[in-house]
């Protein structure tokens, strides 16, 4: 054998010996794995939030009335708004619709409930026209 391989083989067993964990408790390395995942959260959050369109305005779409400001922190904190444009429901459906989403966690004032009932129903009933949602040219496929 000569003094070169000798050399290297002490240098690998060395290296391939040291253990990374050395210095961490296990409280230290728990808080180390929190931190790395919460890093990872927030990245894949701040991804999501950046595939949204810049510049488009939630309120935009809803159409103008006194419950829009309602409708638009009750129901677009977590639904787009196209969700609410689409639906073409009665009076009782949409009472129904919102005491479901209060149960779920909408946040509805019980004194703005009937109003809102009142704002949805008279603005997204089914005598009202299809939703015809907004197309961009940056679509290959053509309406015909």
């Amino acid at each position: 054998m000569d003094a070169c391989s000798t050399v290297e083989e002490r240098r690998f067993s060395a290296a391939s010996s040291v253990n990374h964990d050395e210095g961490f408790s296990p409280r230290g390395r728990t808080f180390y794995a929190i931190t790395s995942a919460i890093i990872i959260l927030l990245a894949l959050s701040a991804a999501s939030q950046a595939q949204k369109p810049a510049g488009a305005s939630v309120t935009a779409d809803l159409p103008a009335g006194t419950m829009q400001a309602k409708a638009t922190t009750s129901c677009l904190e977590c639904h787009e708004a196209r969700i609410i444009l689409q639906q073409r429901l009665s009076k009782a459906a949409w009472t129904k619709e919102v005491d479901k989403m209060t149960k779920w966690g909408a946040l509805v004032d019980p004194a703005d409930r009937d109003a809102l009932i009142d704002y949805l129903s008279a603005n997204f009933s089914p005598d009202k026209p299809p939703y015809d949602p907004q197309r961009t040219s940056g679509g290959t496929a053509s309406r015909k």
